[in-house]
C-alpha cells in the first residue's frame, strides 16, 4: 500500500456533513418576492448520487440553490426540498435552460448520459455545448464541473469512452468563456456510491477471486466528503481561476490493496485474490454485474477506467479550498463512514437514485385506451384485520432484503433473466430499509408516487416489451375496515408485449394472488403483536426499529 505524501491524520469528520433536517418540503423555493439574500447556485444532476449530496452542502454553507430537474416531481421528498427551488429542464434543450439561468452565479454542472446507448459521447458533447453557451448568454460567473481523473501520458484517443467523454465534457466546459473549475476525480468512496458498492460486493461475496490484471493497477481514491467539500468551496474561487484540478484522498493504492483493505475494516477473513490477464474489460463488466448489484452496462465503464494509472499529479486546488485537520480522508476512515452510514440506515443518496438511461419514465396512463392500445390489468383486493398504519408499513417496506411477499423463486428468476438480458435485476435492493420517496429505485423497479400511508405506485425498470406498473394501497372503507388493494398494470409494446403479457397471466395467481394474501397476513400477525418471521415482513412493521443495515445485504456477508 502506497501512501501519498499529502497524507493527514485521520479526523473526526463524518462521511458527509449534516445540517439541520427541514422535514419534508414542496418542490418550490422561496417565493419570487422575498430578499434575494446570497448568490444563487443552479445545481444539475440534482437526484444523482452527488447532486443529491451536494445541494444540502450549497444550503449550509449560505448560498441558495435552484436544481435542474427533468421530474421535478422526483426531488420533492428528500429532506431539503423546502430549501431549494426546483425547475423544469434539460441540459439538452436551450429553451429550457435560459429561465433556469436567470439569476445565476454558480452553475454545476453534474450530468453525463454513461450507458444511454452507443452514441452517449455525442450526447455528452452536446449537452456540454448547450450548457456552456446558455450559461455565458446568461453571464453566470462561474461553472463547476466534477469529471474524471485521466492517466498521464495516454493519448485521450486512447482512453475508455467513459474516460474520453468526461474529459472532452471538461474541455467544453473550460473553452466556454465562463471561469470554469474542473476537478478530476477517481474512486469515490462513500455510501451507496458505485464505486464503494462493486468494491463492497466484490470483497464480500467472494473470499477467494479470480481478478482481471486491472487490480494490479494504481489509483487514489477519494472519500464523497472531501468531494463535496471541494465543490462547494470552488463557488469561491477568484475569476481568474479557469482550470482543471485533480482531486484525490491521501492513499495511492492498487484495486488489490483496496479490497484486502475493505476485508481489514469490515472485519473478513483475508482474502485470497489471484489476477487472471484474460479477463477483458467486457467480461470483467459481466463478472462484476453477476457479483454485485451495479449492473453491467454501469459495470464495464468503471472497469474500464480501472485499466489505467489514475492518480493526482497536483493538489493545486488547496490553495483554494484549503485543507481543514483530517483532510484529506484516508482510505480507511472513508470505509469505516461508509459502512458507518449503512449501519446507521442513513444513506442519502445511491448510485441508483439517478434514473436509468434509457429505462421508462411515461407516467401511469389515465386512460384505459391509453395511446390507442390495451392497459392490461391484474387487480387484487383483501380485507385486513389491522389498522391502516400498520398494512402501510409493511407496504412501504417490500422489496430489497424484504422481499416480495410471494413465490421467491419466481421473483429470483425473473431477476436474473432481467440481468442476462442487460437489465438491473433484483440486485439494486433499497437505499433505506424503512422509507421509500419519490424517484428511489426498489430493486427493478422505481418508485413513481407515494402517498404517504395509502398509496405506492411503482413503475418497471426491467426489460420488457412494454410498459409496466405495480400499485398497491391501504385504505379504509366505508364501514371502517381496514383494506388492501393490489394492481399490476402493463401495456405492451406490440406483438412481443401481447405475446408477453398472456404467457405470464396464467402465473399471476401464484405471484400476485400470493403476494396480496400474505402482505395481508403480515400485517395482521404485526397487529396481533405476533413474531414475524424472517422474509414475512419488514422489522418496522413489528417495532418499528431503525434495522442493522439497510441495502440489500448486510455489510458482513
Amino acid at each position: 500500500m502506497a501512501t501519498h505524501p499529502r497524507a493527514t491524520p485521520e479526523g473526526p469528520d463524518p462521511e458527509e456533513p449534516s445540517g439541520p433536517d427541514p422535514g419534508p418540503g414542496l418542490d418550490s423555493g422561496p417565493a419570487p418576492d422575498s430578499d434575494p439574500g446570497p448568490g444563487l447556485c443552479l445545481v444539475t444532476g440534482a437526484g444523482g448520487y452527488i447532486g443529491g449530496r451536494l445541494v444540502p452542502e450549497l444550503l449550509d454553507a449560505g448560498h441558495r440553490v435552484r436544481c435542474l430537474a427533468r421530474t421535478p416531481a422526483n426531488l420533492r421528498d428528500y429532506p431539503w426540498a423546502g430549501r431549494a427551488e426546483v425547475v423544469r429542464g434539460d441540459v439538452t434543450d436551450a429553451a429550457t435552460l435560459k429561465p433556469a439561468f436567470e439569476g445565476v452565479e454558480v452553475a454545476y454542472y453534474l450530468v453525463h448520459s454513461l450507458g444511454s446507448g452507443h452514441d452517449f459521447e455525442e450526447t455528452d458533447r452536446r449537452a456540454a455545448r448547450t450548457f456552456a453557451e446558455e450559461a455565458r448568454a446568461a453571464g453566470v460567473r462561474r461553472i463547476v464541473y466534477l469529471g474524471g481523473l485521466t492517466p498521464q501520458g495516454v493519448p485521450e484517443r486512447e482512453l475508455s469512452p467513459h474516460l474520453r467523454s468526461r474529459a472532452e465534457v471538461g474541455r467544453i466546459l473550460l473553452d466556454s468563456g465562463v471561469p470554469t473549475t474542473v476537478l478530476r476525480a477517481a474512486v469515490v468512496i462513500g455510501s451507496g456510491s458505485a464505486s464503494f458498492e462493486m468494491l463492497r460486493y466484490l470483497t464480500e461475496r467472494l473470499p477467494v477471486m479470480l481478478t482481471p490484471s486491472w487490480v494490479r493497477t494504481h489509483v487514489q481514491p477519494i472519500a464523497v466528503r472531501d468531494v463535496l467539500r471541494y465543490l462547494v468551496g470552488s463557488a469561491d474561487m477568484p475569476p481568474d481561476v479557469s482550470r482543471a484540478f485533480d482531486v484525490g484522498g491521501p492513499d495511492v493504492l492498487t484495486y488489490r490493496d483496496m479490497m484486502i483493505g475493505y476485508a481489514e475494516v469490515a472485519g473478513l477473513p483475508k482474502r485470497l485474490i489471484v489476477s487472471v490477464p484474460m479477463l477483458t474489460p467486457g467480461l470483467s463488466s459481466h463478472w462484476i454485474g453477476l457479483v454485485t448489484p451495479v449492473p453491467a452496462g454501469l459495470a464495464r465503464p468503471l472497469a474500464e477506467s480501472l485499466r489505467y494509472e489514475v492518480v493526482c499529479a497536483e493538489h493545486d486546488i488547496a490553495e483554494y479550498v484549503p485543507d481543514p485537520p483530517g483532510s484529506p480522508i484516508p482510505f480507511g476512515r472513508a470505509l469505516t463512514l461508509a459502512l458507518q452510514r449503512i449501519q446507521e440506515a442513513k444513506v442519502t443518496t445511491r448510485w441508483s437514485s439517478a434514473s436509468l438511461p434509457g429505462a421508462p419514465s411515461d407516467p401511469l396512463p389515465t386512460d384505459p385506451d391509453w395511446a390507442g392500445g390495451s392497459l392490461y390489468t391484474d387487480e387484487r383486493e383483501r380485507t385486513v384485520d389491522a389498522p391502516p398504519e400498520t398494512l402501510w408499513k409493511v407496504v412501504e417496506g417490500i422489496g430489497g432484503q424484504n422481499g416480495w411477499y410471494s413465490f421467491p423463486l419466481a421473483w429470483a428468476v425473473r431477476g436474473w433473466l432481467d440481468r442476462l438480458a442487460g437489465g438491473v435485476g433484483l440486485r439494486r435492493g433499497r437505499r433505506d430499509a424503512q422509507r421509500l420517496r419519490v424517484g428511489d429505485a426498489l430493486d427493478f423497479w422505481r418508485v413513481e408516487e407515494i402517498e404517504r400511508g395509502s398509496l405506492l405506485r411503482l413503475r418497471a425498470e426491467m426489460r420488457l416489451p412494454g410498459l409496466a406498473w405495480l400499485e398497491m394501497r391501504s385504505e379504509r372503507d366505508e364501514e371502517g375496515r381496514t383494506r388492501y388493494r393490489q394492481r399490476a398494470l402493463f401495456h405492451p409494446r406490440g406483438l412481443a408485449g401481447q405475446l408477453y403479457w398472456w404467457s405470464v397471466a396464467p402465473f399471476h395467481a401464484v405471484v400476485f394472488g400470493g403476494m396480496a394474501r400474505k402482505i395481508a397476513r403480515t400485517a395482521e400477525r404485526a397487529a396481533a403483536g405476533e413474531p414475524v418471521a424472517p422474509g414475512d415482513g419488514p422489522a418496522a412493521a413489528r417495532s418499528g426499529d431503525v434495522p442493522a443495515r439497510a441495502g440489500e445485504a448486510p455489510p458482513r456477508g
